[in-house]
């Protein structure tokens, strides 16, 4: 027998220390509901669980992106839609002064409407805005060079398409000349006649356009609906690296408390085993 190293008192500490810790990282793991609460829980799965982290950020970011883009073009084909309607009335205007039996007098009575509503269409395109930004006046045309209307559909670098969307004021849609003339000129049959195609021309120019906007919209829509399928998924997978099982972390702590306690109970039994020395001096 010795008395200077009680090495069962030793064994029996050193174990007991552990299981402290396994208690104190089941109740860590319990209180935050992560598995992985720093790099020393899974070294590896921390490194996935944060590039996934990234990448769900940036597909909730991106969703947004596409979720702004479809506001935008919906605003703009709402602003486009009202153009035609101007148009479409412009055109009435122009078969109903290509008839025969109105007078000059007639005639100049129409092209007062026809010039107010042309009018219209430019106030329609100079007001037509999205955060400022004016969608109508040739900003984001394919003919300007510094159209830049960009939208980020993904969430890493280079994700992005631009959108396009032409002048659709009276000058673009050749309903007025430079100068300010109009073309759109009922004060003749004849002018009157010529402005139904110069409507015709500038109804389709619209339609294009809308078809376009209704397209980019499509585009946007699936994208949008991608992402969010991408973000479930992505998320899903992080959750699996990273959050905690919480009954199997709630069996692991019973057990390790369990062993605490009858760690502590042998630690007291080790303690007492030298004072049994006393009995072979005689005490």
């Amino acid at each position: 027998m010795i008395i200077n190293h009680n090495l069962t008192a030793i064994n029996s500490n050193k174990v007991l220390k552990f299981k402290h810790w396994d208690v104190d990282k089941s109740m860590e793991k319990l209180s935050s509901g992560m598995r992985i609460n720093r790099a020393g829980d899974d070294a590896s799965g921390l490194a996935v669980s944060e590039k996934m982290r990234t990448q769900i950020q940036g597909l909730r970011q991106a969703e947004r992106n596409t979720e702004d883009g479809m506001s935008f073009v919906q605003t703009a084909e709402g602003y486009l839609n009202q153009t035609a309607t101007i148009l479409q009335r412009i055109r009435v205007l122009a078969v109903q002064s290509s008839n025969g039996i109105y007078t000059l007098e007639d005639r100049q009575l129409i092209q007062v409407e026809v010039s107010a509503l042309v009018d219209e269409i430019d106030r329609i395109a100079s007001q037509a805005e999205f955060n400022k930004f004016k969608l109508l006046l040739g900003d984001f045309s394919r003919t300007n060079p510094k159209a830049s209307m960009w939208f980020h559909m993904g969430p890493n670098m280079h994700q992005r398409e631009r959108v396009y969307i032409g002048t659709m004021t009276s000058l673009g849609l050749n309903l007025r000349e430079k100068t300010g003339k109009f073309l759109a000129n009922l004060s003749t049959a004849e002018g009157a006649n010529r402005t139904i195609g110069i409507v015709d021309e500038a109804l389709q120019k619209i339609a294009k356009q809308r078809a376009d906007l209704g397209a980019y919209y499509n585009r946007l829509e699936h994208a949008a609906k991608g992402l969010m399928n991408a973000y479930e998924n992505i998320q899903a997978s992080e959750s699996r690296i990273r959050d905690a099982d919480m009954a199997e972390t709630m069996v692991d702590l019973t057990k390790d408390q369990i062993l605490v306690q009858s760690g502590t109970a042998m630690l007291a039994q080790a303690n007492l085993r030298p004072r049994t020395i006393l009995q072979l001096l005689g005490t």
